[in-house]
């Protein structure tokens, strides 16, 4: 159990990493469709 236990750690530690970064690209895809919804509905 206990070797299986630090990779875990590490997992997590790099997942917080990178959940911002996915946060962030998630952000600017969804205000990129709005954009684009509202570019549409202009036109």
């Amino acid at each position: 159990m206990a070797p299986q236990n630090k990779p875990d750690y590490s997992f997590w530690t790099k997942y917080k990493r990178f959940a911002g970064n996915e946060i962030m690209l998630y952000v600017i895809m969804v205000i990129g469709i709005i954009l684009g919804i509202v570019i549409i509905s202009y036109l």
